[in-house]
């Protein structure tokens, strides 16, 4: 049955958020991290804990979601578009037309209809940090607020041959050649940045040009940065070759009273490259090649299908923290000019392109987890920096808007087939129940077992919530 959720912010044990900020000071002085959590989920002592780990699916260029799974069919035709809604396995829930087997994962999934910020568009920072301030550019600085995935590598301690956080399939913004901020560990330093593979885009050659507003499907595979061994270099001569490297490093440090953080980062990101070359567990999470074909198929071979198989793959492989980007790629490559930044035939762009590989990749995802027993420790969310305006433009088109728009939750600590938040009935802006991207972030830590309003110290030492006091969205979640 469809549940309509809203009520009071009171925590589901009873605690208001006063008494919540107030454990959370707590656990700023005690420094409860994630090596405790995990101890604790070993034990069987942690209670709040119902996921393990996290992909994190983002869809960058504001994705219209008012033509997925938030439809407006009585709003006027400039509003309401092209698409028409169908039911699915939830009653009183529908999905585009173009979304197929979405539809019949409704049951899985909550559908959070009413997030906003003010922040601007194209701003990353707050749906990856919490942080919804309208920022002087939109390049990372060393003052921002930290990402969800680096705050788990910062909790994590020292890093092991297996990253906590790990973004493909390249850095973001890498389509437009233009770095941009949010996917970062921010004040907490370089050192606890996220793991970032690269690809090299491609599209099928016997098919159309891309140009904008025509895009093409876009093929290819993550691979891990510079780790591919040069002929004759074997596994212990790399280690030999560590060994001096190291004792280099042990020197110039002696020497270098005044080494900077850059340098730091330099020096922990080499002994995680060293890490990685020496893991089997993390080469082979990358090897498609070891992979049944058939699964490949059911992700689809596209560069989306293709990364969202390898963060199963490396979230089997110990990995809490995966980040999957559907970028723009009309840069470096031109294939995708587009991505969800839909000013032109955004009807035709959704149905062609977008929709059927979102539908098939994130119906394989869901299904791969459920059969393998992943699905109960793994939270899944999708999200964009924004959304689409309710008017459609001259272009067939939807425009910038961070008014209303929406996000999905799904997998460990979730309750399926619930509905928070209403958008009005043209989804321009929020009827009741508000989301802030903060709200988001609060409810993924604490899915983690993780206080949200745990504080962790900026670069002046200041204690700062990790949540950015975003209010965990109880309603959504398991007891």
């Amino acid at each position: 049955m469809l549940t309509m959720l809203g009520s009071p912010r009171r925590c589901c044990d009873g605690f208001t958020r006063r008494e919540t900020l107030r454990a959370g000071a707590l656990s700023a002085m005690g420094g409860f991290g994630l090596p405790q959590m995990l101890q604790a989920e070993e034990t069987g002592l942690s209670k709040d804990a119902k996921a393990k780990n996290v992909i994190f699916i983002f869809l960058l260029g504001g994705a219209a979601t008012q033509d997925m799974y938030d439809l407006k069919p009585n709003a006027p035709s400039e509003v309401r578009g092209e698409f028409k809604p169908i039911p699915t396995t939830v009653p009183g829930i529908e999905v585009c037309e173009h979304l197929p087997k979405f539809a019949q994962m409704a049951h899985q999934f909550a559908f959070i209809r009413s997030v906003n910020h003010k922040a601007g568009c194209h701003n990353c920072l707050p749906c990856y940090t919490g942080f919804d301030v309208i920022p002087p550019d939109q390049h990372p600085r060393p003052t921002d607020a930290p990402s969800i995935g680096s705050v788990l590598q910062y909790m994590s301690g020292e890093r092991t041959e297996t990253p906590q956080y790990v973004y493909i399939p390249n850095w973001l913004g890498w389509g437009q050649s233009f770095r941009r901020a949010g996917p970062y560990g921010g004040f907490l330093g370089k050192q606890y940045d996220a793991l970032t593979t690269e690809c090299m885009p491609f599209y099928d050659k016997d098919s159309f040009a891309p140009s904008p507003g025509t895009p093409q499907i876009v093929r290819g595979a993550p691979v891990l940065p510079s780790t591919s061994l040069e002929d004759g270099m074997t596994i212990d001569r790399l280690n030999t070759r560590r060994s001096l490297l190291s004792q280099i490093d042990t020197e110039r440090r002696r020497m270098d009273q005044f080494a900077s953080v850059d340098s730091s980062s330099y020096q922990r990101n080499q002994r995680q490259a060293f890490d990685i070359l020496t893991s089997s567990a993390m080469r082979q999470a990358f090897d498609l090649s070891q992979e049944d074909p058939k699964m490949v198929d059911r992700y689809g071979r596209t560069l989306f299908g293709n990364s969202t198989l390898i963060a199963r793959r490396l979230i089997e492989a110990g990995v809490r923290f995966v980040n999957v980007t559907w970028d723009l790629f009309w840069g470096p490559v031109n294939v995708d000019y587009d991505a969800w930044d839909t000013h032109n035939n955004n009807f035709n762009i959704l149905k062609k392109n977008k929709l059927p590989g979102f539908d098939q990749t994130m119906h394989a995802l869901m299904t791969d987890l459920q059969e393998r027993g992943l699905l109960d420790e793994t939270l899944i969310v999708v999200t964009s920096e924004m959304g689409r305006t309710p008017r459609i433009n001259a272009n067939s088109g939807r425009d910038h808007w961070t008014n209303c728009y929406g996000s999905l939750l799904a997998g460990a600590g979730i309750r399926g087939g619930t509905v928070y938040g209403t958008s009005d009935t043209q989804a321009a802006y929020v009827a009741d129940n508000p989301v802030r991207p903060a709200d988001l972030l609060a409810t993924i830590y604490r899915t983690l077992g993780i206080d949200p309003a745990t504080r962790v110290p900026d670069q002046t030492g200041r204690p700062i919530e990790i949540a950015q006091g975003g209010h965990e969205i109880f309603e959504v979640m398991t007891a």
